[in-house]
């Protein structure tokens, strides 16, 4: 799981940070999660409103079927009886069997093939309101959440709803409706043989019940679980050459299996759960059939009866049981559905970041910067930042010092609206930035972290995210000004060269040079470096050094920084700990004052002095 900066292990234990891979008690809602599903496939309400008129003039059809032929029975025997079988009339009455069973499949097929585009759309907009949902939502909610459950949401789970609603409303809606068609024609046939055979929908309704209320529970731990696996693999390929490293891939190995057993057994209960019901009304609808048989043919030597109206009922039997053992299947796969469902519709449900309000600025951007009193924090129970104020003016480099976990990163997820303040208000030219609109505000930012990020695409495609609008020279441009020219023309593609999501291609230092490149491109108005040549030799830290001084002139820079030697010529050196500022001033005036920044630079330079020694 992803660890916000400032959150410790503990609390990401004992449950302090809320976690997606469990349903909250909200979201457990059978109704109201397949009410919501209705609705999105209400969307297409003509198309809707045509499936079922095909649907209805389909079951219509069937369930005419057996009558029909029962009629052709009865025309045989009539004629065995009689003297001669009319078979212009029983040809007639086959014909017309006939034709009603291929109208029947026609109008099915065209039912299917509508319902499939019906479901194809709304899952396609279910992943583009997913999509919409992950960027509405704040940096805290990825951060607090593993990837790995977020990217089951998003995959796993929205294809096991396309494939639930593909398999079961079809045969859900044709079985409801043939349930209803045949009873019809059963008590049309003999009242007394479909009072009996109606005698099996209570049993078949407590059965399904009690199967479900279990199952279900199932299907939501299985889900549940499967988030976990994904998370746990996400975590491992990223983490792969550490996990070697440290010689843990046993300890993975162990978690791994734990999850992976957790999540056979849930899926195992499931489909076990899920597919007793079949073989229980299967046995409902045989002990209906025999009794129909039996007392069917008491009727017929009775002369109540009719033997063709005793083979229509009984097919009609058969149609009755095999839909009601549809449904009750159908229900269980529609209930995995429904459970993926839920965990989706969770996500969606996440508060969002706060809406932007205000226009975007009409002016361009100075990069005149004040923090007035403010005050943030991860968790309320551990402050972080409290009553912190500083400015930077336009043009201004100002490096932000300190060690690990005092808040320097924050600063700049604070200045860039990650995360909204508990306290106090950022100006940017006079304006608080929390009535700038975040894409406004960060058009105006370029930001190089320590963690590289390159996607699957070309060098030129990476460099150009900065600008997409940028013309081919000044690509080039950009590249050369950041070293980055020199080492592309050695790969055979030059910038045609394609990097994978990890830039395997190139080496981490050449990966920074990259992400260095792609801000000089952006040409912002402020400019972010955090720890940006950490990744780099000292050679090339050096021409970094020369670059970045070109790209932060005439710019306001903040530079995140734990090699002192690269911020000596800052405008104003700010020095943290434990949130606060509790230094500033230039390099000259900190090293001076011996206080904590003297302190600093003394054990960093002292220890490479005696490390040469």
């Amino acid at each position: 799981m992803n660890q916000p900066r400032g959150a410790s292990v503990t609390e990401m234990r004992t449950g302090r940070f809320h976690s997606v891979g469990i349903p909250t008690e909200k979201s457990k809602d059978f109704g109201g999660t397949s009410r919501r599903l209705a609705r999105r496939l209400g969307r297409d309400g003509t198309v809707v409103i045509v499936i079922m008129v095909l649907a209805v003039v389909s079951v219509t059809l069937v369930v005419l079927g057996p009558r029909i032929l029962g009629r052709a029975t009865d025309i045989v025997f009539e004629g065995l009886f009689s003297g001669g079988i009319d078979f212009g009339r029983l040809h007639r009455t086959l014909g017309l069997a006939l034709a009603v069973y291929v109208g029947s499949y026609l109008l099915g097929y065209l039912q299917a093939f509508l319902l499939a585009g019906v479901v194809q759309r709304t899952m396609f907009r279910l992943r583009r309101d997913v999509e919409a949902k992950i960027h509405a939502l704040p940096l805290s909610y990825v951060d607090q959440n593993s990837r790995g459950d977020l990217l089951s949401r998003v995959t796993n789970d929205i294809d096991n709803i396309s494939q639930s609603l593909q398999q079961s409303l079809s045969q859900l809606l044709t079985s409801v409706l043939t349930i209803i068609g045949v009873l019809v024609m059963m008590f049309e046939v003999s009242f007394l043989l479909a009072l009996i055979a109606l005698a099996v929908i209570p049993i078949s309704l407590f059965a399904t019940k009690s199967i479900a209320s279990r199952s279900k529970v199932k299907f939501m731990a299985q889900w549940a679980k499967t988030g976990q696996v994904n998370g746990i693999i996400e975590e491992t390929f990223t983490g792969h050459a550490i996990v070697k490293a440290f010689g843990q891939q046993s300890e993975v190995e162990t978690r791994f299996a734990r999850t992976n057993q957790d999540l056979f057994e849930a899926a195992d209960g499931a489909q076990f759960m899920s597919g007793s019901i079949q073989p229980v009304m299967m046995f409902l609808g045989n002990l209906n059939y025999v009794a129909i048989a039996v007392i069917g043919g008491m009727r017929v030597t009775s002369g109540a009866l009719t033997l063709g109206d005793i083979q229509a009922f009984a097919q009609y039997s058969r149609q009755f049981t095999v839909p009601l053992t549809t449904t009750a299947s159908m229900f269980n796969v529609l209930q995995s559905g429904v459970a993926s469902a839920e965990r989706v519709f969770e996500l969606l449900d996440a508060t969002e970041q706060t809406p932007d309000r205000g226009e975007a600025p009409t002016e361009p951007t100075r990069g005149d910067i004040r923090f007035e009193n403010v005050s943030f924090s991860y968790s309320p129970e551990r402050p972080l930042i409290s009553d912190l104020s500083f400015g930077a003016r336009p043009g201004e480099t100002v490096a932000i010092v300190g060690p690990t976990g005092a808040g320097k990163t924050t600063l700049v997820n604070l200045l860039m609206r990650f995360y909204e303040l508990d306290g106090g208000r950022i100006v940017l030219d006079g304006r608080d930035i929390a009535s700038i609109p975040r894409s406004a505000l960060r058009s105006q930012i370029g930001m190089v972290l320590q963690d590289t990020w390159l996607f699957n695409g070309t060098i030129r495609e990476n460099i150009a995210f900065g600008n997409p609008q940028a013309t081919e020279q000044q690509i080039l441009a950009a590249a050369k000004a950041t070293y980055v020219d020199r080492f592309v023309h050695s790969l055979p593609d030059g910038y045609d060269t394609v990097l994978d999501g990890e830039g395997a291609a190139v080496s981490a230092g050449e990966k920074q040079l990259l992400t260095i490149a792609r801000a000089f491109l952006a040409d912002p108005a402020i400019l972010i470096l955090d720890e940006a040549t950490s990744s780099v030799d000292t050679r090339t830290e050096v021409l970094i050094q020369k670059a970045m001084s070109a790209l932060r002139r005439d710019r306001t820079s903040f530079v995140i920084a734990h090699r002192l030697s690269t911020i000596r010529d800052a405008t104003v050196i700010l020095v943290m700990e434990n949130g606060a500022i509790v230094e500033q001033g230039s390099h000259d005036e900190l090293l001076r004052a011996k206080g904590a920044y003297h302190r600093l630079y003394q054990s960093q330079f002292s220890g490479a002095a005696t490390e040469l020694g």
